[in-house]
């Protein structure tokens, strides 16, 4: 398996917030995946980490997020031939991360 990828996105809401931001959006998570035909499930195996696996395209990622005071930290499992695309991934985690945790508007998705 290759080596996971590891995305820090620092925040300045605090632990309870940064999760009630990651629980509102989580639902709308596979509308922001190129190609439309994304599934995304979901679990929540503790209280300030969420765990995901992306499908789409025949491919599967395995994620989880973990909240912390001041960042989260995504960390992606990118099979296969899709770790090429790591960067390109990382830096579309990246941006849509910062933007679930700087704006508070109600129809902001991830």
């Amino acid at each position: 398996m290759a080596t996971p990828t590891v995305i820090d996105i620092p925040h300045t809401l605090g632990r309870d917030e940064a999760i009630r931001r990651m629980e509102r959006g989580v639902g709308k998570l596979a509308s922001h995946i190129p190609g439309g035909a994304a599934t995304v499930t979901h679990s929540w195996p503790s209280a300030e980490r969420l765990a995901l696996t992306v499908a789409t395209m025949g491919v599967e990622v395995p994620c989880t997020v973990d909240a912390e005071d001041n960042r989260l930290r995504v960390t992606l499992h990118l099979p296969g031939m899709v770790s090429l695309m790591s960067g390109p991934i990382a830096a579309i985690v990246e941006k849509q991360g910062e933007r679930l945790m700087l704006d508070d508007k109600a129809d902001r998705t991830i």
